[in-house]
This record gives structure tokens, sequence and C-alpha cells, in this order.
């Protein structure tokens, strides 16, 4: 009876700490997504100077929001992040219009799908 107990309160933690994980995870996302959105709309009206000082925001952001996610996510993903910020800041740095558009979906993308992958669903389980 005492293993039993032990091992449901251990299961209880487990289960626990990923949907604290999620959590975390979604909302430091969010937070990313809406710095990205600040960018494309400075890019919009055509204030590329701001949406330079966004993008170093940007990557400020992701250094204090996501240190954390090498422990709970494949380090390619992260690397794949990081590759498509640098791209995106020297694109915006150029005031290249269409490559800066293609470069922040594509961080958009990568940066919504990580939540939605590390959920705790049955379709992420099986």
């Amino acid at each position: 009876m005492k293993l039993l107990s032990a091992l449901l309160i251990i299961f209880a933690a487990v289960i626990s700490l990923g949907f604290w994980t999620n959590h975390l995870l979604q909302a430091s996302a969010s937070e990313l997504l809406q710095n990205i959105e600040q960018i494309e709309q400075r890019l919009e009206r055509n204030q590329w100077d701001e949406a330079n000082v966004q993008t170093a925001e940007l990557e400020k952001a992701w250094d204090k929001k996501a240190k954390w996610w090498p422990t709970v996510l494949d380090h390619q993903e992260i690397d794949n992040i990081e590759f498509s910020m640098a791209k995106a800041k020297e694109y915006v740095a150029k005031k290249d219009t269409a490559l800066s558009w293609g470069q922040l979906t594509e961080l958009k993308l990568m940066i919504k799908h990580i939540p939605e992958k590390e959920a705790i669903r049955l379709e992420n389980i099986l």
C-alpha cells in the first residue's frame, strides 16, 4: 500500500510538472510572439529604425524568457529559432522588406509550434 501511494504521488507530481511547464512555455512564447508582431507593425509603417530597436528587444526577451527552454526542448529547435532570429535581425537592419517579412513569419511559426508540440494531449503521447 505504501508503494502504491508513493507511485501515485510521483505520478501526480510528474503530471503537474508537465502542465506547469506547458503553461510557462505558452506564456513565454506568447510574449515573444507579441514582440514579433510589434516588429511587423513597425515594418508596415516603414519605421525601419524602430523595427531595428524592436528586433534587439526581441533578442533580449529571447535570452531572458527562453533560456530554460533547452532543458525541456530539442536543442535543434532552439538552434533553428536562434538562426532565424539572427537572419531576421540582419534583414531588418538592411531594410530588406521581403526577406524581413518572410523570416519573421517563419520565426512566428517556429515559436507557435513549440507549445503546441509540447502540450500534454493524447495525440502527442501516442
